[in-house]
């Protein structure tokens, strides 16, 4: 149980990392090359889109974070 609540632990670390590096800040940050392209193909609405979707998973992942660095504190 304390080997698999690490992996899990490794992997969302991960995926928060990546979310929070994707989002765009005040200068546009690395999701602006991403939503730029994607601004000519689909439409600003849709980068804005992306945008709402990034921040959300933020959420999840910061608060999935928590509870997974709580629980393996526990368990070790």
């Amino acid at each position: 149980m304390q080997m698999f609540a690490m992996i899990l632990l490794i992997i969302v670390s991960i995926a928060l990392i990546t979310s929070v590096v994707l989002q765009s800040g005040k200068s546009a940050g690395l999701s602006g090359a991403i939503s730029g392209g994607a601004e000519q193909l689909i439409g600003k609405q849709k980068a804005r889109g992306i945008d709402a979707v990034l921040n959300k998973a933020t959420i999840v992942l910061a608060v999935l974070f928590f509870v997974l660095t709580v629980t393996v504190s526990y368990l070790l």
